[in-house]
Formats: structure tokens, sequence, C-alpha cells
């Protein structure tokens, strides 16, 4: 795909979770992966590409890993506290760069390793020219069930309208910082960036995306991630 020309972003990658449902000592954002760490195949898509005029890593305060890791090295690169829900650290990622408010910043989960920088190029491409931004995503292809009270099916959702979303995210810096301000000082917790814009009425494009930029959620899914990298550099 043909990158757009004319697009700059900076870009947060939280990685302050403690990955509880991945279990073991080392969160999972630092679990080995295909010769590397997860963290590290999350951030190689956007390291090496020019459009990117800087990165904010942010970790959890007590963070002993990312430091020792050689990308930590890496210029444009800075590593910031986080805070204790995701939105909190995404904001304080965002604090950090210095950013004006017309600027593109794109936000990507730490324990997303598979991200394609094909992907990357298609948000930037769909959300480049939106006023509010993109999502990337990928539509349902599977029947939802909505439950009632009692654990029965309620309803079935119409698949047609649902995606499941992904990261990167990408919204104009003012308009982000405006949301995660606006969530936090009524003490609402977004799921997601998108969720936070939603909040101020504003509603992001849908950029279809790739079911293969998986999260890495429990350690039974590095299996599933080493075959999607392998794929992927094999498609190269």
């Amino acid at each position: 795909m043909r990158q757009p020309a004319a697009i700059r972003y900076w870009l947060v990658l939280p990685a302050a979770g403690g990955g509880s449902r991945f279990g073991g000592s080392l969160p999972k954002q630092y679990a080995p992966l295909a010769g590397s760490t997860v963290i590290e195949h999350a951030l190689a898509p956007f390291q090496d590409d020019g459009r990117c005029k800087g990165i904010a890593v942010v970790l959890s305060p007590g963070d002993q890993w990312f430091a020792k890791l050689p990308v930590a090295k890496s210029a444009g690169l800075r590593m910031v506290g986080g805070g204790e829900e995701r939105s909190d650290s995404v904001r304080m990622g965002l604090a950090s760069l210095p950013t004006a408010d017309p600027d593109w910043v794109l936000v990507h989960d730490a324990a997303r390793p598979c991200v394609s920088r094909d992907e990357v190029d298609a948000l930037l491409a769909g959300a480049m020219n939106d006023p509010v931004g993109g999502v990337l995503a990928v539509q349902v292809s599977d029947t939802l069930k909505v439950a009632d009270e009692d654990g029965r099916v309620g309803a079935t959702a119409p698949r047609r309208a649902m995606w499941r979303a992904l990261t990167p995210q990408m919204f104009r810096a003012g308009l982000l910082r405006d949301a995660l301000a606006r969530a936090a000082q009524g003490g609402q917790v977004p799921t997601d960036e998108s969720q936070a814009v939603e909040w101020l009425g504003h509603f992001p494009r849908l950029v279809p995306g790739s079911a293969r930029n998986i999260k890495v959620t429990q350690a039974a899914d590095l299996a599933l991630a080493e075959a999607v990298l392998k794929l992927q550099g094999a498609m190269q």
C-alpha cells in the first residue's frame, strides 16, 4: 500500500498494565516472542517510519524491564510514568509529547505485537481527512447474542453493524487531550480512546484492519501471535 505522503504523527504506547489474566511474574508485554518481546514487536512498525515524529512509551512506576531493552535507546523515544487506569497512562503519555492541537496522535496497545505496516498505512490514509479521526477495526462475522439477567439469550445483535475495535487509534492531539481530561474529571474510565471521544459527541471513522492484529491477553495467545508473525514475515 502506498504511504500517505503529507501526514506526520506522534505515537503513545501504553505499557503500564500488569496483565493479571496473563499469569506469571513477567508482565505480558515483556514475554518472549519470536526472538524478541511482545512490546518490541508492537513498536516495530513505528520505529523506522519516517512519518513518526516521536514515541512515548508509558510504563508502570516500578517497571524494571523496558530500560534494559535495545529499543529503549531509540532516537525520539521517551519513557513516561503511567497512571492507575489505561486512560490515565495515555493522558500522561500525550502530555509528555510536544504536540500542537492539530497534530495527529496514534495510540497503540503494547500487547498487540502483530500490527502490520500495511494496517498503519490504511489507518493514516483512511482517517487523515476525517474531522474526528479513525479506529482500526474488524467487522464481526460471528452471530452475537445479548444475554439477559438469567444467562439466557435476550436478543440477537445485528452483526452487520458490529465491529471489534483494534489499535492503533488515531485522533488530533487537542481533541484526544480534551476527551481524556473530561473523562478523568467526570470519574469515567473509557475502555479505549474512541469511547472517550464518543463521550464528547464525536464519532470516529471505522477503518478496516486485520483479524491477525491480535491482543495478547493470556499465555496461550503467544503461540498464535508467533504464528501470525511468521506468516507476515513470509508474506513480505
